[in-house]
């Protein structure tokens, strides 16, 4: 098959995708990979035909952060970075699905790309990082607290799913009649439709941290997460080398692609927290820029693959976005969690729930006292030996054969199925 994968965003966005990438054409397959052209090395490092995407999704994180955690402000910001980069994004995924057997998409290209599957009449697949399209009263949605009852919390799944299909239609007009783009009648992949069998959604996270919910559809699953080992290529710094074997596990800070106009505060904040607890510390500056000078017991870099640093720390703190949350699991460390916006809160309640964390702290609350607390409880003999044993068992998980088993299967019953229809 032809394959053609759309994503949209930070690293965390784009890093599942590789190795399913990777496996789908170890079987066989051709795979175009469209993502933002910030991503070009990452993705054609490993082999993948890489299709760039116009716009920079840290203006959109910028945006998005700035508005806290308030939904209407967070939908608007996303809404109104995708009426500025649509248009060029519109036109380039359409280049690059002309020839595609198969179209799969993640949650910033939802609609668009079930809308191009159905206009070429090819089958679709929905992947996502975190819980979106399938409305249970096991909890809310991922932008709201929970609210301790079930048909509150499902209630919330079905107006969050009626809030981006709205603003997904008016944007896509708002972008037509400014740009002169042709009339297109836009599909949703989780509608009610007799004439188009449900679209196929994975859910590439772990059971362990979130199980499938019994109100679910045939047609969601979840797959375990996407992972293999990048370890062995890598090749650490000289500077990183000594530091590990200078003295005991150093605690990693990484907040990954977050751009937060307090940053230099909240670096303050992380360097006396480490100092009260007796902590050395490894502090990834990622997207947000924060480089000071390495110390006896702080070393600044930009970024370090997380499966290869993690195992080599004895706890992580960081922002709570799916990627992070996944390869602190897979090292089987213990979490702080200071959650900046969007689907995070979410997830670190959820790594709280399991015993990986303790209570997160949201950015705009963060402290001395209270991040010190957090490295206290995180660094407890039932945190660390709960956290060990999640890591075992996820680590045997295989999310990609899963993935790649569903999606074969996926497309022939797809296709038995359209070459029998009236």
């Amino acid at each position: 098959m032809n394959i053609t994968i759309l994503t949209y965003g930070s690293r965390g966005d784009v890093q599942p995708f590789l190795p399913l990438s990777v496996r789908l054409i170890s079987r066989g397959h051709n795979v175009k990979f469209a993502a933002p052209s910030r991503f070009k090395n990452l993705i054609e490092g490993h082999g993948i035909v890489f299709v760039p995407l116009p716009g920079d999704p840290a203006t959109a994180i910028v945006r998005i952060n700035a508005a806290a955690n308030n939904i209407f402000k967070m939908l608007y910001e996303g809404w109104a970075h995708a009426l500025e980069v649509g248009p060029d994004v519109f036109r380039q995924t359409a280049e690059t699905c002309k020839d595609a057997d198969l179209i799969i998409h993640a949650f910033s290209h939802v609609v668009d790309g079930h809308t191009r599957a159905r206009e070429m009449n090819v089958p679709d697949v929905h992947i996502q990082t975190f819980p979106m399209f399938a409305p249970t009263g096991d909890y809310p949605s991922v932008v709201l607290p929970d609210l301790k009852i079930r048909a509150l919390n499902y209630f919330t799944h079905v107006v969050g799913i009626k809030i981006i299909w709205l603003l997904s239609r008016f944007g896509f007009w708002q972008i037509s009649r400014r740009v002169g783009l042709p009339k297109r009648k836009l599909y949703f992949p989780f509608d009610n439709d007799p004439l188009c069998p449900p679209t196929l959604m994975l859910c590439a996270w772990s059971l362990s941290l979130l199980p499938p919910s019994k109100e679910w559809a045939e047609n969601i699953h979840v797959t375990g997460y996407f992972q293999f080992d990048e370890t062995e290529s890598y090749q650490p710094p000289a500077e990183l080398r000594k530091f590990l074997d200078a003295g005991a596990p150093p605690v990693c800070i990484s907040f990954g692609s977050m751009v937060n106009r307090n940053a230099e505060k909240i670096d303050n904040i992380i360097r006396e927290s480490l100092a009260k607890t007796g902590q050395r510390g490894i502090i990834l500056s990622g997207w947000g820029g924060v480089q000071q000078s390495s110390s006896n017991n702080l070393l600044y870099l930009e970024s370090v693959p997380h499966d290869w640093l993690l195992p080599r720390c004895k706890l992580l703190i960081h922002h709570g976005g799916a990627g992070t949350v996944a390869a602190g699991l897979r090292a089987g460390i213990p979490q702080a969690i200071i959650p900046f916006m969007t689907d995070q809160p979410f997830w670190a309640r959820r790594v709280r729930a399991v015993g990986a964390a303790p209570k997160p702290i949201l950015v705009k609350r963060l402290s001395v006292e209270r991040l010190t607390q957090a490295i206290l409880e995180a660094d407890s003999d039932i945190v660390r030996q709960r956290a060990h044993a999640l890591g075992q068992t996820i680590n045997k998980e295989d999310g990609v054969t899963r993935a790649v088993e569903l999606i074969e299967a996926y497309v022939r019953n797809w296709k038995y199925a359209n070459r029998n229809a009236p």
